[in-house]
């Protein structure tokens, strides 16, 4: 039990840096503020859809859509007590009533037009809240 307890933080701390760089580079790059509300996931996935649009290779963007992906995760930590895990590499949030979400694979399907980080935030959210 010890061994799981201290693994948690230390799951968040890769994520949550991943998530404020993201939020550090739509700042200062694009000029777009992200203040980690579930609203400000209808911009993130605005500009994953324009990336898309525009030819970007995924190569390019792969830190940039796990960013997204992190900073999507982090909406939903702060808005319903969820907590960050990971193994094999792979990040995932699980909220309060014990569901995986994976944001960060979340954001490459959006990327692969078949997806929706703000979609995924309300069902979060929603399912959160229902129990």
């Amino acid at each position: 039990m010890t061994t799981q307890q201290g693994s948690r933080p230390q799951a968040a701390a890769k994520p949550v840096r991943w998530a404020a760089d993201a939020v550090a580079t739509m700042r200062e790059g694009a000029r777009l503020r992200l203040d980690y509300s579930a609203q400000s996931l209808w911009r993130v996935d605005r500009m994953i859809e324009e990336l898309r649009r525009e030819g970007t290779p995924y190569t390019a963007v792969e830190t940039v859509l796990r960013g997204f992906g992190a900073y999507a995760g982090e909406v939903v930590v702060r808005q319903t007590g969820a907590e960050w895990w990971a193994g094999g590499g792979d990040h995932w949030v699980r909220t309060p009533d014990g569901r995986l979400w994976d944001p960060i694979d979340e954001a490459r399907r959006c990327f692969a037009g078949d997806g929706s980080l703000r979609l995924l935030c309300r069902d979060a959210t929603r399912t959160t809240a229902r129990h």
